[in-house]
């Protein structure tokens, strides 16, 4: 099964919910970057959750940037998700080995810690993106990205995210669905719904069973008359380009500039995102040193 997301209404409007398999995305994820399990299990989550949010967003080149900033180990989980299932990400200490936790489980909370902030940013072509925030509530991420659609975009939802590793480090299943209620939904459904998701098998657990994106919210709200209205599918996708990084180096200071000319006599750039690298030689450092002057000159 190939990995997707959905989204879906049901009961007349009142509810409406998003799911996706991503096995395949959190496996390319793991292999670029050499991610630990617990990192896998980290960044596949956080990778899960901003492409079902990012599905959400109308524009072809709308972006989201969900970033999880915690006081543990593993540092700061980036993802950017686009509106069209495209996502990448990377964490900032991608080989974190951590022992399981209490329920034998990876230790995710631990990783991430709980004390922090989860920040999501949308850019939808506007003069300035939407930022949104909310303090971290368990460092779990699925609990973190619940409490900040409830708190920061008031929206009150029910958030799973599982990500299931194997022994050599492969991502075996890893998937999750949000569901929201909106304005004036039947209390009723509310509890029936709540009820269904307490008594449902975990997340991970159901899509190494092979469960689709469609079976595992169908078992939730199937019965309030389920309506599929996207279906994207999902992909690791990195925009980085030499174009692109060479605004990287013109960045920087003149100084650090001339240093790396006329000690290394080249330039190593590596992707944050994919682990691409990209080498400038001499040559076209001196190049870009003189086109930064000449930018300098322009605005004096």
């Amino acid at each position: 099964m190939k990995d997707y997301v959905i989204r879906v209404t049901a009961a007349d409007g009142f509810i409406r919910g998003f799911a996706a398999r991503t096995t395949d995305l959190v496996q390319e994820a793991q292999r670029l970057h050499g991610l630990s399990p617990v990192a896998s299990a980290a960044l596949g989550r956080a990778m899960t959750a901003a492409v079902m949010l990012g599905i959400d967003m109308k524009g072809k080149k709308d972006t989201l940037s969900l970033i999880i900033k915690g006081d543990g180990p593993l540092g700061s989980v980036v993802v950017v998700a686009t509106s069209n299932g495209y996502v990448k990400g990377y964490v900032a200490n991608p080989k974190l080995e951590l022992p399981l936790n209490v329920h034998n489980k990876l230790d995710v909370a631990t990783a991430v810690g709980r004390n922090g902030r989860i920040t999501v940013i949308k850019d939808l072509g506007l003069k300035e993106p939407y930022i949104g925030q909310a303090n971290l509530m368990s460092g779990e991420i699925a609990e973190d990205v619940a409490y900040y659609l409830t708190v920061s975009e008031q929206q009150p939802s029910a958030v799973a995210l599982g990500v299931l590793v194997n022994p050599d480090c492969t991502v075996k299943a890893a998937g999750g669905f949000i569901i929201q209620a909106l304005p004036g939904a039947p209390e009723d459904i509310i509890s029936a719904i709540e009820q269904k998701i307490s008594s449902s098998p975990s997340i991970s657990r159901q899509f190494d069973e092979g469960k689709t994106p469609e079976e595992v919210l169908g078992n939730i709200i199937g019965q309030y008359g389920m309506r599929v209205n996207a279906v994207h599918d999902v992909q690791f996708k990195c925009d980085c380009s030499r174009e692109r990084l060479k605004g990287v180096l013109m960045g920087m200071e003149e100084k650090e500039l001339m240093d790396i000319i006329e000690k290394d006599r080249r330039a190593e750039v590596v992707c944050h995102y994919c682990n691409k690298k990209y080498i400038f030689e001499e040559e076209e450092l001196k190049e870009l040193l003189e086109q930064k002057r000449k930018s300098q000159e322009n605005l004096d």
